[in-house]
């Protein structure tokens, strides 16, 4: 029962940082039908400016609760000027062509924004700072950290204000009515591009987060890391429906837990040989049997929810 809720906490931790990479693909197809698979190269930038801005402030002595913010800040502000840019200059022009064309876009958009990372950062991996004392609380037997609980509760509090934002808000009504119909939007008074070019800012903003969030939990940023990272995220949006904001969410979570899961008992039971470095595998089962029996995802493709 220990192992059972151990991987149960692992799983939702990792599903938390799933599901927040998730709603940016999610956000972007909804309006556009486009998948962004640049998306994770976006995390791995935020991941690596975040990293990077710590470790220079907390060397120049910044206190830790200042200089967290201020590492975050950057990276948002990094990360919405990739996204604007490569939205204004690579899928823009492409609105209007065969899906094809941009999806092999964003394939090389992805490629593009990984060597740049590579010649800016070099190939190493750069440690995240040990700017916060690691403490460990035992919960029914199970392990919990104060950065894992800090890490969900920061990703609640970040996935329920875009909730917020996308259902109570003018820009929020904005972002629905382009993704039902962005002709009829237009018509209606609805600035399209305006619209389009917000959902890069508030997906490239969550990507700022994630970004800070996962090198937090690994330890680690690489400019690698946004491949696997971001095909993960798109299995998840694809399990709970792409498009679709909640589904995201689910698929995210259910993502994480099924991983954890499946490290931990399947590795088990097959002598480690399917454990924690095999792990991937189950993400991409996952996402070959939702593609095979159930293609719309477990939410199906609300348009009302999308954004």
């Amino acid at each position: 029962m220990d192992v059972l809720l151990q991987q149960l906490i692992n799983g939702l931790i990792l599903g938390s940082l799933y599901a927040l990479v998730a709603l940016g693909y999610t956000m972007v197809y909804g309006i556009l039908e486009l998948i962004n698979f640049a998306h994770g190269e976006i995390v791995m930038v935020g991941a690596m400016v975040s990293v990077s801005v710590l470790a220079a402030l907390t060397a120049a002595g910044v206190p830790v609760a200042l200089a967290l913010p201020l590492a975050l800040a950057a990276a948002v502000v990094v990360c919405v000027v990739t996204g604007v840019l490569v939205e204004r200059i690579a899928y823009r022009p492409l609105r209007n062509a065969p899906r094809l064309a941009p999806l092999i876009t964003a394939i090389g958009v992805s490629i593009v924004l990984q060597n740049l990372a590579m010649i800016f950062w070099g190939r190493q991996y750069l440690s995240f700072p040990p700017v916060i004392e690691v403490r460990v609380y035992d919960v029914l037997g199970a392990t919990v950290s104060n950065i894992q609980i800090l890490i969900l509760v920061v990703a609640a509090l970040t996935m329920g204000g875009l909730l917020l934002l996308v259902n109570r808000t003018r820009l929020g009504r904005a972002m629905r009515a382009t993704a039902q119909n962005r002709e009829v939007a237009g018509l209606m008074g609805v600035d399209v591009n305006r619209v389009i070019a917000a959902t890069f800012i508030v997906g490239s903003a969550l990507a700022a987060v994630a970004g800070l969030l996962i090198a937090s939990y690994y330890g680690i940023a690489h400019y690698n890391m946004g491949f696997i990272l971001g095909l993960k995220a798109f299995s998840a949006a694809v399990l709970g429906g792409i498009g679709n904001i909640p589904g995201a969410l689910l698929g995210g979570l259910l993502l994480g837990v099924i991983e954890s899961l499946g490290a931990g008992y399947i590795g088990d039971l097959t002598g480690g040989f399917l454990g924690s470095h095999y792990q991937d595998i189950f993400a991409f089962l996952i996402l070959i049997l939702v593609l095979t029996f159930r293609p719309s995802g477990l939410l199906g493709e609300r348009v009302a929810d999308r954004a």
